[in-house]
């Protein structure tokens, strides 16, 4: 496992860290390699019922490190096995953000704490996560104009659907750095929190989280994640079946955790 991104493990939270902190948690392909791995494992898992993603330092993520991004030894000159240095960039890009999709199609809530500047790829991640609870200190950059990007790890899609188009546009087109109370009033974030007390404060969310009904959440979630885009008549059938399994396995688990001890 790499030094670069760090795994916690309190009662069923899982908590990742991001730890660059000297460069505010950038990204390479040393960071978003594992962290792809470790997220896949805590979707797996199933003592894990809460997973909280963060960054070391000041900073949650401040997007792909320009400084190395530009030198990715692993793209070698075009050959028939891999295709062209774009083919090859493309395929490794869209492995590393199985993170986001993981973070937001896993069956178990997710939470981003953001301890600090997000920028870019940052806010891919943590618009992937079910909640954002941030610091006060947590301001909240698109950064993809600076660099004449698209945008990448899902952020498009995500923040359109968390804040609707108009104010995605704004955040993406204009490019401007929001505070932390004014990214929470745009609703970027769900709960803004002082500094001192963000931690606390997401791990006792995280708890409640792990601690509750996991089989309702894990249904839940899919049919928030169905409602994204599905027709109203869809989501009608899928959240008549959901609630008679995630219900049935709910009583079966009481049952169970609730024998009479020989």
């Amino acid at each position: 496992m790499s030094d670069e991104v760090l795994i916690e493990n309190e009662g069923g939270v899982r908590i990742i860290t991001l730890n660059r902190p000297d460069r505010l948690n950038a990204l390479t392909g040393s960071i978003m390699a594992p962290l792809a791995d470790v997220v896949a494992d805590a979707a797996r898992d199933g003592s894990v019922g809460c997973v909280v993603v963060t960054g070391a330092g000041r900073g949650f993520c401040a997007g792909g490190d320009l400084k190395e991004g530009g030198a990715d030894k692993a793209i070698v000159p075009a050959n028939p096995e891999t295709g062209s240095r774009a083919e090859q960039g493309y395929a490794r890009l869209r492995g590393f953000m199985e993170t986001s999709r993981l973070l937001h199609e896993m069956g178990k809530p997710t939470i981003a704490m953001v301890n600090g500047p997000v920028a870019g790829a940052g806010i891919g991640i943590a618009g992937a996560c079910d909640l954002r609870f941030a610091a006060r200190s947590a301001t909240f950059l698109t950064a993809f104009d600076k660099i004449g990007a698209g945008g990448d790890f899902g952020s498009t899609w995500f923040w359109t659907k968390i804040v609707g188009t108009g104010v995605a546009r704004e955040l993406f087109l204009l490019g401007e750095k929001l505070t932390g109370e004014e990214a929470f009033a745009k609703g970027l974030y769900t709960r803004l929190f002082d500094d001192e007390v963000l931690r606390a404060e997401t791990l006792k969310a995280a708890h409640r989280l792990a601690n509750g009904p996991r089989m309702g959440f894990r249904y839940m979630k899919q049919n928030l994640n169905n409602a994204e885009d599905w027709s109203f008549e869809a989501q009608f059938d899928a959240e008549a079946l959901n609630m008679g399994l995630s219900t049935q396995a709910s009583a079966l688990i009481w049952r169970e955790a609730n024998k009479p001890k020989d």
